[in-house]
C-alpha cells in the first residue's frame, strides 16, 4: 500500500527533524514504506525540507533476494554540499555521528559527473555512463541515520532517510581508470587499527560503471538529471562497517592512497553542519 503524500511529508519533517537535532529515532515515525515509490517520495519531501545543494548521490545495493521483486538491483540517496569532505593528504576527517543512530564508513570509487545529463535520453548503458565520468576518485561514504535500524527494515526504509547517507570524503584522483581492470581496484578498512574487511570494484555486480548506469535511468525518470561537478559514490567495496563516536577508521586503497577518518558525536544545530577536516 503506497503512502498519502501527507504521511510521506510527514515521515520526511520527523527525519530531517532529527538530523538536524542529532536526536536518535526510536521508532520509524510513521509507517513503513513498502515499496520504492512511496521511499523515494519520502526521500524527495525531506531534500526539500533540508536546505542545502544536493552534490551528488550515493548508491547502495539490493539485497539479490529482493531484486526480482523490487525490479532494480541498486538504490539512491541524496550527498549533500555541506556534507562534501575532500581531504588533503595526511589529514584526518571528522565524521559527526548521532549517538543511538546507525553510522558506518564505507571505501568507496567516487565518480565526479563531467556534463550535464540530458533529460531528453532515457535509456543510459555502461558506455554512455562512461562517457559522463569526468574523474575517478578513491573516498569514503558515511552511511548515518538517527535511526539505528535503518538497514533492518529492507531497502524502501534505508531510501527514505537520505538512502542512509550522512556525508562523503573526497580523496586523491584514480588517473588510470579508463584502462583499469576493476579487480585492481582494491580497498582495505581497518577500525581501530584492525582489519574489518578488504574487496575490489569488481565485487559490485557490473562495477562502477553499472552503478552509474543504473544512477542515470534512475534520474532521467525521477526528474533529478545528474549535473556536471556532482559526486556519485558508487558502491561499498569492502562492505559496510559500523562506527562509533570515539573511534578511526583508515581506509587504505591499493596504489592509490589512504584516508583516515574518525567518528565525533553529531552536535544540533538548525542547519546541518559539514563534516570538518582535521590535521
Amino acid at each position: 500500500m503506497s503512502l498519502s503524500a501527507a504521511s510521506a511529508a510527514a515521515i520526511a519533517r520527523s527525519f530531517v527533524d532529527a538530523r538536524r537535532r542529532a536526536a536518535p529515532v526510536r521508532d520509524y515515525p510513521g509507517q513503513m514504506p513498502s515499496d520504492l515509490a512511496s521511499a523515494y517520495a519520502i526521500q524527495d519531501a525531506a531534500i526539500e525540507l533540508w536546505g542545502d545543494q544536493v552534490a551528488g548521490w550515493k548508491i547502495g545495493l539490493v539485497p539479490a533476494d529482493l531484486r526480482a521483486k523490487l525490479g532494480v538491483d541498486r538504490i539512491a540517496g541524496p550527498i549533500f554540499a555541506r556534507q562534501v569532505v575532500i581531504a588533503m593528504p595526511d589529514q584526518t576527517v571528522d565524521l559527526p555521528v548521532v549517538r543511538g543512530g546507525f553510522a558506518a564508513v564505507e571505501a568507496e570509487f567516487v565518480l565526479r559527473i563531467g556534463r550535464d545529463q540530458v533529460g531528453a535520453q532515457r535509456t543510459w548503458n555502461v558506455e554512455d555512463a562512461a562517457d559522463m565520468i569526468g574523474a575517478v576518485h578513491i573516498g569514503v561514504e558515511l552511511a548515518g541515520s538517527p535511526f539505528a535500524q535503518i538497514n533492518d527494515h529492507g531497502p524502501a526504509v534505508t531510501v527514505s532517510d537520505f538512502g542512509n547517507n550522512s556525508g562523503l570524503i573526497v580523496g586523491g584522483e584514480v588517473a588510470d581508470w579508463r584502462e583499469i581492470n576493476w579487480e585492481r581496484a582494491a580497498a582495505q578498512t581497518s577500525i581501530d587499527a584492525t582489519r574489518v574487511g578488504e574487496g575490489n570494484a569488481a565485487m559490485l555486480p557490473g562495477g562502477p560503471l553499472a552503478a552509474l548506469a543504473f544512477l542515470l535511468n534512475h534520474s532521467a525518470a525521477r526528474g533529478r538529471p545528474l549535473k556536471k561537478g556532482q559526486w556519485i559514490s558508487s558502491g561499498a567495496v569492502t562492505g559496510v562497517h559500523q562506527i562509533e563516536a570515539g573511534q578511526s577508521a583508515e581506509l587504505s586503497f591499493a596504489g592509490y592512497g589512504v584516508l583516515r577518518c574518525r567518528a565525533v558525536p553529531a552536535r544540533g544545530e538548525e542547519t546541518p553542519t559539514a563534516a570538518s577536516a582535521a590535521v
